[in-house]
């Protein structure tokens, strides 16, 4: 454990992703776009002691994320998340933001608590709704000025990097072209992750990690009850919704976004959803007699050139095998966050990756890509997919905005 130049890098011995759950990923202004994040956390949170059996009661810590604020109680998000999916209320609960990589640095966190002995059991989420991102102005509290009224949508402008003056799309055309990365290449990629994740979804691999949402109420004794509720005429949501029959023509009669390779076909799909995971101790799987589903072996975060922040994943996790004393070909599979499709191409050619273990059941282009949620997504996906190949190393990592990298060693312990 410890601190050097060029990022962070910390190693666990005895921390274990005890297993994890995430609500179905739903298109922008879909089915779930009336629904609040904390409600969706919630769901996720309750979804995962209902599938491992353990009592929210022996929760230490709650480490919950969100990166927009998209209700009038985000203040509150992690602390809702907590209660009402049963965590006793003497229990603390915090918030992270790391933006893209808010979800892995949400595990990290859980694991640096166990590490410390703060806690043995720490319950992790990402929620997101990107369709309650606000119409927002900051500038107006003490009035309008003649002319000078400002609300702009606060999803569309926090695309732009205000320090290098680069929209995160410019961030993936910054680097297509020095990897001579093409509009085939790019759209091949996503025609790719489509197949993979139709095929995912087929097999039931995707159900595997999915809690189906309804409407319901979610109640705490003493105070006032949350919940869902869907539109009308939709019982529940059990499965993605952007995930569809995808052919390279198709893709590739779409319009460049950035006037260079990425098109909205291209490119992570705008969606809602949460994801939650159980990270304890060995000596607490042990007392309740849990098979986990993976270990939390290290994680690393490294900072980068805010105008190629798209290239984050690569140093991250060199410094990552680097710590861990591994090499790129002990890796059995990578789970990396598709933000562009240029992005994902870049770094699979920054450090010669085998296409053949990167994101196998998709990616965000085809899955989607709800901000906070998708690093505890991504953890669980590549966790479920070792166990279900029976290999050992798999990565999960994320580039994130503003110029960073983070990435998550997990290890099969069968």
């Amino acid at each position: 454990m410890g601190k050097g130049s060029g990022g962070l890098f910390c190693a666990y011995e005895d921390v274990w992703l005890l297993d994890g759950v995430r609500t179905p990923f739903a298109d922008y202004t879909g089915v779930l776009g009336l629904v609040s994040p904390i409600d969706l956390g919630i769901k996720a949170a309750r979804g995962v002691f209902e599938r491992t059996g353990i009592p929210s009661a022996d929760v230490g810590s709650v480490i919950a994320g969100s990166v927009a604020q998209a209700s009038f109680d985000a203040y509150v998000l992690p602390r809702h998340i907590g209660l009402y999916s049963g965590v006793p209320i003497d229990r603390p609960a915090h918030l992270v933001q790391r933006v893209c990589g808010t979800g892995m640095e949400a595990i990290s966190q859980a694991a640096d608590a166990i590490t410390l002995k703060k806690i043995d059991l720490g319950l992790c989420v990402g929620a997101e709704s990107m369709s309650r991102n606000p119409i927002a102005a900051y500038t107006h509290r003490g009035g309008f000025r003649m002319g000078q009224v400002e609300f702009k949508d606060f999803l569309w402008e926090a695309l732009l990097d205000s320090a290098p003056g680069f929209t995160m799309g410019q961030t993936a055309e910054e680097i297509a072209r020095p990897y001579k990365i093409t509009r085939e290449d790019v759209d091949r990629f996503a025609e790719l992750s489509f197949t993979r994740a139709l095929a995912a979804q087929k097999s039931g691999f995707l159900a595997g990690e999915i809690v189906p949402v309804v409407s319901e109420k979610f109640e705490l004794h003493d105070h006032n009850p949350r919940g869902i509720q869907l539109p009308r005429g939709v019982e529940s949501l059990a499965a993605d919704t952007h995930i569809r029959p995808t052919t390279y023509e198709t893709l590739a009669k779409i319009r460049p976004a950035f006037g260079g390779v990425q098109t909205g076909g291209n490119s992570s799909a705008i969606v809602d959803g949460a994801a939650a995971a159980l990270v304890g101790s060995g000596a607490y799987a042990k007392s309740r007699s849990l098979t986990p589903l993976a270990r939390v072996a290290a994680v690393a975060v490294v900072g980068v050139p805010p105008k190629t922040m798209v290239l984050g994943p690569a140093p991250a996790i060199r410094k990552l095998l680097e710590g861990a004393g591994l090499a790129l070909h002990d890796v059995d599979r990578f789970e990396i966050n598709e933000a562009f499709a240029a992005q994902i191409i870049g770094v699979e050619r920054e450090l010669q990756l085998d296409r053949g273990k990167l994101n196998v059941n998709g990616g965000a282009i085809a899955i989607g890509h709800p901000l906070a949620a998708t690093g505890v997504r991504l953890a669980i996906t590549v966790s479920r997919e070792l166990r279900r190949s029976n290999l050992r190393y798999g990565i999960a990592s994320a580039c994130i905005g503003g110029g960073q990298g983070i990435a998550v060693l997990l290890e099969n312990p069968r």
